[in-house]
């Protein structure tokens, strides 16, 4: 179900191209759940209420007067979502206080070159793969969200659905030790760039598994830098296996 769009990027900042392919990431999620978005020069934004964790608005430029970018977030406040929507500010410049919007974290992007030196996988009893099934995918979402199958109080509706394991576009990573999912990522190609994101680990090597993971997209998306966005010790763990730090972002929420 590849979604394609035609954005020229060959003038693209780094940041500018790193914003483009998450807001298409989560344009492609909101697909699959039937609630596209619209994208234009400087913003995508989603009118519907989006599946949980997605903002309704991410930024694309700050070549523009913010003024553009703020008359689409009253839109949607004028519009009165429901309860509980964000904002992913792109470029960290917007004053969204002033619209009752509370800062919920801020972080960096980040960007890999597809130069640099592979990292080294060095536990060999784990299997790293491309997700091909609906099973699978259960499993996996499992794992990320902490929530055993069949051990929540409150099940939560899927959130990653089956569409995206045709897309050719997206690909579910996934570290087994055995038969035990234990670590994963998504990475989603757009023209220029593989998006890395949702990576979760064990705690104790965490880089390692990281390094697992990226070489996992550089390998299922050769010749394409990565990039993402991360904050704290994920931030770090990033940098230790060659990523860049750019410039930093705002996620609001009202």
């Amino acid at each position: 179900m590849a979604f394609k769009h035609s954005f020229s990027h060959l003038t693209l900042s780094q940041v500018e191209q790193a914003a483009r392919n998450n807001a298409i990431w989560c344009d492609t999620i909101c697909r699959t759940h039937g609630a596209p978005g619209e994208f234009h020069a400087d913003v995508w934004f989603n009118r519907n209420p989006v599946p949980r964790f997605y903002p309704n608005v991410v930024t694309l430029s700050n070549q523009r007067p913010l003024a553009a970018q703020l008359a689409h977030v009253q839109e949607l406040v004028a519009a009165i979502l429901p309860d509980h929507w964000a904002i992913k500010d792109s470029f960290g410049e917007l004053d969204l206080a002033v619209l009752a919007f509370q800062l919920y974290f801020e972080a960096h992007w980040i960007w890999r070159a597809p130069s640099a030196p592979l990292p080294k996988v060095h536990d060999h009893s784990i299997q790293w793969v491309r997700l091909q099934d609906q099973p699978q995918l259960t499993q996996w979402e499992s794992a990320w969200s902490g929530n055993p199958i069949g051990h929540s109080a409150t099940p939560q509706p899927l959130l990653f659905l089956p569409a995206l394991l045709v897309d050719p576009d997206v690909a579910f990573i996934a570290a087994y030790q055995g038969s035990a999912l234990i670590a994963g990522a998504i990475a989603n190609r757009t023209e220029p760039v593989v998006g890395l994101s949702n990576l979760f680990a064990p705690a104790e090597d965490s880089v390692s598994f990281w390094a697992g993971c990226v070489a996992t997209a550089h390998a299922t998306f050769p010749g394409l830098p990565l990039v993402g966005y991360e904050s704290g010790v994920d931030l770090s763990h990033a940098e230790a296996v060659g990523f860049e730090k750019l410039q930093s972002l705002r996620v609001w929420g009202r």
